[in-house]
């Protein structure tokens, strides 16, 4: 930059200086409106994710529901034989009781 003999910036640096402000001014602007921009644009792209993560979990929730609907249904136990309270298990295929009872025999 050049100085008078005052020390004072010259006619031509100050309107140099003046032509570079206004340009960074400029830009400032342009990236202002770009950062706005993009803050409308996450704005939006939140409530579209909000909405689409609702449909999922009612997605997932009625799916949850469909496969509780169609659990397979284990066999009953053998009815001839005697439950002796919760957890008894029926007696072995090859016991006389089960063989018996499965032949209509009278048990050996």
């Amino acid at each position: 930059m050049t100085v008078d003999e005052h020390n004072k910036p010259s006619d031509d640096a100050q309107r140099v200086a003046e032509l570079q402000k206004q340009s960074l001014k400029k830009k400032l602007d342009k990236h202002s409106k770009q950062l706005e921009q993009g803050a409308k644009k996450l704005s939006q792209l939140q409530s579209e994710n909000t909405v689409l993560r609702d449909q999922n979990h009612a997605r997932s929730r009625a799916g949850n529901k469909k496969s509780c609907l169609n659990t397979q249904v284990r066999p009953m136990g053998n009815l001839n034989t005697p439950n002796s309270g919760e957890g008894a298990t029926n007696p072995a295929p090859g016991s006389g009781v089960a063989r018996a009872t499965r032949e209509g025999a009278e048990n050996p």
